[in-house]
Parts: structure tokens; sequence; C-alpha cells
């Protein structure tokens, strides 16, 4: 027995097979949502297991800061304020609050730190200067670009795959104003009607990956112990906001671990407002309980894309009832299946495994769990 185990602790927390041995403090930076339309499930599968993260590592004793940022200010975001005829950051903010709504509908913990993209100008602009000193960016007409493409190789070995998903996330590869196509905007130029700031290079407005690197940075300094967010974030904002913050810093890697949750499907698509499948939090929680919608997201491993469907969502409500039925069975010595639950949670958060030694056990097994799992 190891020195974890003497004193009733899972041991360290392990992501994706890397060990994550924490000093006390888990610096945790949660990939936010642009505030442009309402929650879905797709969103809310990335923040229930961060929630389910940060409830894990404070069982295992330590301290959860996570940085949730807001991205308020950004081509999607200004397009749909436009067609509202709101400003840009009025329109952000109600979104803003639906958006917390459901969460807190959803048991997920406000984050500690939740900056806004649109407070965090003069940061991005020390972020492009930096990189210009380092040489890993340039400036061109009022822009400055960051060089992408190592980036980019590192992250998509297949280079048409790249320039795929580059362009679907609105990086324009064939931007005839770069000299890569895998180069990234640290600072745009605003056109007119668009909101600027003023900088060294004119006015203008952040990237989308400078704000979450910048913000990143500033909340955390060099490094953070957990990059998390949606799976479909991987490449290219997550792969090039630890790009920036690794050429800013000289620090690598920027993250010691990830958590990227799994795509959210709907009949095999993507669900997603252009696919015209989203699946409303808020209409869920007016049939099921907030458990059961956070046991559907939770009853698999968390890098897992996975189809939402109504049989799989009345599948969830009836495992909950298990485990209540469970929870209500007699006592008997369940430390040991105890320990088990939370060795397991700790090993990669295997949340599946967890639940079926609750479920065989029961009593205060099945008690600890849903309560560690926020299921009640």
């Amino acid at each position: 027995m190891d020195q974890m185990e003497a004193a009733g602790l899972p041991g360290p927390m392990t992501l994706g097979g890397t060990s994550l041995p924490l000093v006390g403090r888990a610096r945790v930076y949660a990939c936010g949502i642009t505030p442009y339309d309402v929650t879905h499930v797709g969103h809310a599968a990335a923040f229930v297991w961060v929630d389910t993260l940060a409830r894990v590592l404070r069982d295992g004793g330590a301290e959860v800061i996570i940085c949730r940022n807001v991205t308020d200010v950004d081509d999607v975001l200004l397009a749909a304020a436009d067609r509202a005829g709101s400003p840009y950051d009025r329109f952000a903010a109600i979104q803003q609050f639906y958006f917390d709504r459901d969460m807190a509908a959803l048991g997920v913990g406000q984050p500690a730190l939740q900056p806004r993209a649109h407070a965090y100008i003069g940061q991005v602009i020390a972020l492009a200067a930096g990189l210009l000193d380092r040489g890993a960016a340039y400036e061109r007409d009022g822009q400055v670009w960051f060089r992408g493409a190592a980036a980019a190789r590192a992250a998509v070995p297949d280079r048409d795959l790249a320039l795929r998903l580059a362009a679907e996330y609105g990086d324009d590869p064939a931007d005839p104003a770069k000299d890569d196509p895998f180069d990234v905007a640290v600072w745009r130029a605003s056109t007119s009607g668009e909101p600027g700031w003023a900088s060294p290079w004119g006015n203008g407005r952040p990237g989308w990956h400078a704000e979450c690197a910048a913000m990143a940075l500033h909340a955390f300094g060099p490094a953070v112990d957990v990059q998390a967010g949606g799976g479909d974030l991987r490449f290219p904002h997550h792969a090039y906001q630890a790009a920036l913050a690794e050429a800013f810093t000289g620090v690598t890697p920027f993250a010691r671990s990830r958590l990227t949750a799994g795509v959210v499907r709907v009949a095999g698509a993507k669900m997603a407002k252009s696919a015209g499948n989203l699946v409303l939090v808020s209409d869920l929680l007016k049939e099921y309980s907030a458990a059961a919608v956070r046991l559907l997201i939770l009853d698999r491993r968390w890098g897992q894309d996975w189809d939402f469907s109504p049989a799989a969502l009345d599948a969830a409500a009836a495992r909950l009832e298990r485990l209540h039925a469970a929870a209500g069975r007699a006592e008997r010595d369940v430390a040991p299946a105890v320990a088990a639950m939370r060795a397991a949670l700790a090993r990669d958060l295997d949340v599946p495994t967890a639940l079926r030694i609750a479920e065989e056990e029961g009593g205060q097994a099945a008690r600890s769990l849903g309560t560690l799992l926020g299921l009640w």
C-alpha cells in the first residue's frame, strides 16, 4: 500500500493514459462557449465532464481552479447579433445568461474564473507583440499572423484533412494575405461596422485562438494541468491555442493533459446548428431530471463520440432509478467498494466501472457515487 492509499486517497489522476500527479492545486482551462445561441447537449457534454473531473480531483484532495472563458468577440457572434439587430456585447450577455441558467440546472458548478474576450484586448496585443519579437508571427496590412504550419502538421498529419478542418472553423486557408494556409490571425483588422480597438498595427480585434491563449496565460501563467473542451475543438482551436502559448513563453508543453469530450451526434451527424439537429438542454429538462441528463452524458468513456436519441435518454433515466434503488439497500461493509469506485474514477474518469460497482454493492457505495457524480 502506498502513502496515498494509506491516507484513503485514490492516487494520482490519469487522463488519456497520462499520469497527472498534483501538488495541491489543479489548473483547468476549459474552452467555453461563443454566446450566440442556445445551449444544446453537445455543449453540455463538455462542461458536465469538466465538472465531473473537478469533483473527482477535489475528492482526491486537490484544490481545483477552473477557468472557463467566454468568446464574446467572434465572427459567428457578430453575425448573429447583426441578424438580431442588437449590439454584440448586449447580445452576448443575454445568451450568456441562458447558458449559465442551463449549466446551473445541470448541476455544473460556476468556474472560479470566467474571463470574457472583450476585456482581454490588451493581453492579446501583448501576445501578438511577443510573438512578433520571437519571430513566430509577422505583420501585414494591419494584421498579425502566427506561423502555424508546424502546429498544424503536429496536430493533424493528414494535410487535406487539416485544410478541411481549418476552413470549417473559419481560419480560411485560401486567404491570400498570409504566407501559409495554416497561419492564423492573432490580431485582425476590423472592417466598417465591426468592433475594433486601437493597437500598434491599427484598429482591430483579436483572433479566436489568440483570445484563448491570452486568457489562459493571464489566468495561469505559461502552463495548465488540464486543457479541456469539446472533441470537435482538438484542431484547429486547441492545437493553435497551445502552440501560441508555447511560442510566446518558450515553455512546453502548454497542457500537461487534455480532456476533450466526445462529439455528440444525431443519427450519425454532429449536433450543430448548421445541421439543424440541435437538442436543447432546456427542452430536455422539461421532461427529464437533470440527473438523468447528466447520467446520459457520463455513462461512457469521456472521449467517446456518441449518438443522442430519446431511447438513450430513457435508458439513462432507468439506470438512475436502479442506482437509487441500490442506494436504498441494506448497509454492509462497503469500504472496499468505495475505494474501488474512487480508483476507477481516478483512472481516466472511468464512470461506467464505478457505476457497475455501485449498483452491485449498493448502500453507502451507491450513495457516495451518486453524490460524487452530482446525481443527487
